[in-house]
């Protein structure tokens, strides 16, 4: 399982970046979108020059401007095009410091969203965690992926298309249709790991064949989606809670409802988690007391054993003291009577002890 794990960026200057993620070989690519009710242009491995004069096109002044960019090791390049935003510089640090929690922030007409996504690998399972940043200006909004993926490929699709009402609405929409497309991860993830509980519950798979350790593998996976929910759901209820004065200027509050819909994806994402976490400790639970009930049951057999052995070990220690004035030494049938003594004692003790259903 990959961890969040804050790495201090040196900086030589203050303006001075560094991507702190693990996708260093990732190639920069951008992808922007500029449409409206009544149509789009789509700009797939456009150039900073390009969007710029797009952005700057008064004739479109009022159109939506949706750039993609993926890949963030081009310090550079994110640099100009934070620039061309007028964006702080501290955020820019925050958009290549990959190890920050997840976190909501508005500053005069900007607003900047964080947040991580996270889907584990097909093979191993192992949980892989991408930050995912949001840039909302006016009509613009600018995402920063770390790597390609297909996240938004429906939107892009919906944009096409002109499906849905994504078209006909601001860019504070399309940034809830962004972050519910993450969220599928987090029900995607968490249910792949409901699955492994069942499992463990059923014993279909053992890990290892290690009980106890694919117990506690999952519960740390669970743990850790926990975690980055968490601040995702505080980021959302700060949004979807503005009634009365509008804090965010750059979310209307028309869309507020949109983003109480995630909150509550977000409370039912939670629930799952818990759920999970709560199955782990019975199952942990239920695999102890098995092995207590079983422990308890060889040392039943064997108690039982040693008590029919106790009189016939007693029996064997008197005759092999073989004293002289012991008649029964001389008996011709004296060995045989013996067996018969020892084995029809054996055989009451164990009726005895069936009787009692104590085996």
């Amino acid at each position: 399982m990959k961890r969040i794990k804050y790495n201090k960026v040196r900086k030589v200057q203050p303006n001075s970046f560094e991507y702190t993620g693990e996708y260093t070989d990732e190639p920069v690519a951008m992808q922007l979108f500029v449409y409206d009710e009544h149509g789009y242009k789509e700009f797939k491995n456009v150039v900073l020059d390009k969007v710029i004069t797009e952005c700057k096109d008064t004739l479109q002044a009022g159109n939506i401007k949706w750039l993609n960019i993926h890949g963030l090791n081009d310090t550079g390049l994110i640099q100009k095009i934070t620039d061309l935003f007028k964006i702080e510089p501290f955020i820019v640090g925050d958009i290549l410091n990959t190890s920050r929690r997840t976190r909501i922030e508005e500053m005069d007409d900007i607003l900047f969203f964080s947040v991580k996504s996270i889907l584990p690998e097909e093979e191993d399972g192992i949980i892989k965690t991408e930050q995912i940043s949001f840039l909302l200006k006016d009509n613009v909004i600018v995402s920063f992926q770390e790597k390609k993926s297909d996240y938004f490929t429906h939107i892009r699709e919906r944009i096409r298309t002109g499906g849905g009402i994504v078209r006909k609405k601001k860019n504070d929409y399309l940034l809830y249709l962004m972050l519910d497309a993450i969220m599928e991860n987090f029900f995607v993830t968490i249910e792949r790991f409901e699955d492994k509980v069942e499992a463990l519950h059923d014993g279909r798979i053992n890990y290892k064949n290690d009980f106890i350790a694919g117990i506690q593998e999952s519960r740390d996976n669970l743990n850790f989606i926990k975690r980055s929910i968490t601040p995702l759901r505080e980021a959302l209820y700060n949004l979807k809670s503005e009634k009365e004065e509008d804090e965010y200027e750059t979310i209307s509050k028309s869309t507020h409802s949109y983003f109480a819909r995630l909150h509550q994806k977000c409370l039912e994402m939670l629930d799952q988690v818990d759920y999970g976490l709560t199955s782990l400790d019975s199952a942990s639970n239920f695999h102890f007391s098995a092995q207590s009930q079983r422990m308890n049951q060889i040392m039943k057999t064997l108690t039982i054993f040693s008590v029919i052995f106790m009189p016939l070990t007693f029996i064997v220690g008197v005759y092999g003291m073989n004293f002289d004035n012991m008649p029964e030494l001389h008996e011709k049938d004296g060995y045989y009577w013996a067996l018969g003594v020892m084995v029809f004692i054996a055989i009451c003790m164990t009726i005895y002890f069936k009787k009692k259903d104590w085996f």
